[in-house]
């Protein structure tokens, strides 16, 4: 078969499929990788919120409130509740998943068309939503070392050594926040290459 020539350069990408086939390929592929990367944002980010929600830890602890006396026994819980950087993460992740599932449904919407406004649109809130749960972690794990630790310089004590297990289901959920972070920033850097490509012609 003999390859159409426009403009002295031909049409066909070299192996006898035309180029127009070939974008429109290459567009499907790239469609249809941002899909279940969303996906992926959707189910990450919602079992992110799920393990921050349910985290919950009640252990009896000794207090001492004089020195001199023994220490008293008493029922202390930790809940996510309590501090307000664990609850901004979980925040953080209900929103990043609510969106995910709603971008979903704009990408579909917005796939085959030429026009690019919706998907620059996308684009600037995936990146919102990278900023949203990047920080959500920084403040996660800030608190989340103090709990570890503690701090001698204002005498703030560890924590994490009574309520082992509510601040293993931290860690849970700040990992999983991080992979989610991550396919948002897949996203953006899918979007961009489709963009760049252009509307096919």
């Amino acid at each position: 078969m003999e390859s159409q020539y426009i403009g002295g350069r031909s049409n066909t990408d070299g192996g006898g499929m035309p180029e127009k086939e070939v974008r429109v390929a290459n567009r499907r592929r790239v469609g249809s990788c941002e899909s279940l990367v969303r996906v992926l944002a959707v189910l990450l980010t919602l079992a992110a919120a799920i393990v921050q929600g349910l985290n919950k830890q009640t252990k009896v602890a000794p207090i001492k409130v004089v020195p001199t006396l023994p220490a008293i026994y008493i029922p202390l819980t930790a809940k996510w509740q309590d501090l307000s950087a664990f609850a901004y993460l979980l925040v953080a992740n209900v929103i990043a998943s609510v969106y995910a599932a709603f971008s979903l449904v704009l990408s579909f919407a917005n796939r085959g068309t030429k026009k690019s406004s919706l998907g620059l649109f996308i684009i600037v809130l995936d990146i919102l939503i990278v900023g949203v749960l990047f920080s959500a972690i920084g403040a996660a794990v800030a608190i989340g070392l103090i709990g570890y630790h503690g701090n001698s310089h204002v005498q703030w004590n560890k924590v994490c050594n009574v309520f082992d297990r509510f601040c293993h289901q931290v860690i849970a959920s700040v990992v999983l926040t991080q992979f989610a972070a991550l396919a948002f920033i897949f996203l953006v850097v899918l979007a961009i290459l489709r963009l760049n490509r252009g509307p096919l012609k």
